[in-house]
């Protein structure tokens, strides 16, 4: 076996800001690592990019950004071919990846103080990259005055131990660090439980994983002792936290039950957002619902789902459901514990798909949020696409795309700040849910029903109005429900 690596300074990153100025930064050393055996697998996988998004990359290579809205096969799937779309399975680059790394490392509020990169034809399964290779790093995170060690690759509790033992420095893999955002970002009771379960599922095999041998409960010799050992009290105490956090989420969970069935006794449709971290979602959300949920660049800013009511041009009522922002790898632990809040997106009438066309790897990153979906069993339920932050191209590329990539019946252009986009968006979901129906009628009301006129006039769109011996006869245009409480006042 064969390993290369390459060592870069920080000065490009210490300007970043981080969360909370006052509090001290901690220095933190990347390590990223590619295996050759993957990147050949990765590079084959490219080659089949359908023709758009291999186009968007172009754009992508000659200036600097890339509106891959491409990802999108020109063919669909047969068993839903109006709002199912076909998606490429693209692998980051080691270059993507640890830029992704660089990204997550400021978000749970570290100062970049250098990088290193590990090529290998495959992992070493006592330190995944070689003990040679953790000396040079070892050297190369102490001249930087490192405080840890962030491996861009999830690292078993062994493979964890023998590097710690090498580099004498605290060392957290990529899994440890997604966990670490979520526990900074959560704010509300039901988020901070999810991310406690996670955190106790994930630390369970590193507590086991210390060592059988500080067992005292065996037989032989050896083995004989006072009884339970901190390692089993340890993890006695896990478990038991584990099963209350558990019984809370589902506390959660019958709650929202409840809440949702009170929702889907009225004929409103669910919307759900849904698409990989820092997309966009927040803001996009705040302008079709005039909310104010925190927006923010930093990633998984958004952990707590929130859920507000919308106006279609129908005058029908719709929900908007805010969810958590899917990455790449997502830890299995987190899906299982944030099932409660994902639930939203599994029981939506219409899903959201929002993606950010100024990034290069927009392609790759729709992978990953499809892979979740199908995890969640949600990949097969109507969707739109909607390409966000337009506004951040580059004028070339915004003209290509208004050519190459015009909106369609499954794909629609915005930018959520800039506002651009936002009413046909609007329309195209009006389009597609099939739910409360608006219906053209027209009516002969009584003047004195000022009640009834009131609510025809706040819930559908007036063609005419013409007054009669004390009869308002209108031509309107409404949801079935509007209607059918209206249906002995139909004529015609």
């Amino acid at each position: 076996m064969s390993g290369r690596g390459r060592s870069r300074g920080s000065s490009r990153n210490e300007a970043k800001a981080v969360e909370n100025p006052s509090q001290q930064q901690e220095r933190a050393f990347l390590v990223g690592v590619e295996f050759r055996s993957q990147g050949r697998a990765a590079r084959k996988k490219s080659a089949s990019l359908t023709r758009g998004a291999q186009a968007a990359r172009d754009h992508a290579a000659s200036a600097g950004a890339s509106s891959s809205s491409s990802s999108f096969s020109s063919s669909l799937p047969a068993d839903s071919p109006d709002l199912q779309p076909d998606f490429t399975s693209p692998d980051f680059t080691s270059e993507d990846s640890l830029d992704e790394m660089r990204t997550l490392a400021t978000s749970a509020g570290a100062q970049i103080a250098g990088e290193f990169t590990q090529r290998k034809d495959r992992p070493d399964p006592a330190t995944l990259i070689g003990k040679g290779k953790l000396e040079e790093i070892a050297g190369a995170a102490a001249s930087v005055s490192a405080d840890v060690i962030l491996f861009d690759h999830d690292l078993s509790p062994s493979q964890q131990r023998n590097i710690e033992a090498v580099v004498h420095t605290r060392v957290i893999d990529r899994t440890q660090l997604i966990l670490d955002i979520f526990a900074r970002h959560a704010r509300t009771r039901e988020g901070q439980l999810q991310v406690e379960l996670a955190q106790l599922e994930y630390m369970l095999p590193r507590l086991a994983g210390r060592g059988v041998e500080m067992s005292q409960l065996g037989g032989g010799i050896g083995t004989r002792g006072p009884g339970e050992t901190q390692l089993e009290t340890d993890r006695r105490k896990i478990y038991r936290r584990v099963r209350h956090v558990k019984q809370q989420i589902e506390n959660v969970r019958r709650i929202r039950a409840q809440q949702r069935q009170r929702r889907e006794s009225v004929p409103v449709a669910l919307v759900a957002l849904v698409g990989y971290t820092n997309a966009g979602k927040s803001t996009l959300f705040n302008v079709l619902t005039k909310s104010k949920v925190l927006e923010s660049s930093r990633m998984f800013a958004t952990l707590d789902p929130t859920i507000r009511g919308a106006e279609l041009p129908s005058k029908r009522k719709i929900l908007f459901s805010d969810t958590v922002g899917f990455i790449r790898h997502l830890p299995h632990t987190l899906v299982s514990a944030f099932r409660a809040t994902l639930e939203e997106v599994q029981r939506a009438t219409l899903i959201l798909q929002v993606s950010d066309a100024s990034s290069p790897v927009s392609a790759e990153q729709d992978a990953q949020v499809e892979s979740v979906l199908k995890e969640l069993e949600a990949d097969k339920k109507p969707r739109l696409r909607v390409m966000n932050k337009i506004d951040l191209l580059l004028p070339k590329q915004r003209e290509s795309l208004r050519v190459d990539w015009r909106d369609d019946e499954r794909t629609i252009h915005v930018s959520a700040a800039k506002g651009i986009g936002l009413t046909t968006l609007l329309d195209r979901i009006d389009a597609v849910l099939e739910g409360d129906r608006p219906e053209r009628v027209r009516l002969r009301i009584p003047q004195k029903e000022g009640k009834m006129l009131a609510q025809l006039e706040a819930g559908a769109r007036i063609y005419s109005r013409q007054y009669q011996d004390g009869m308002v006869v209108l031509e309107a245009e409404a949801p079935a429900s509007v209607v059918r409480r209206m249906r002995e006042w139909v004529v015609g």
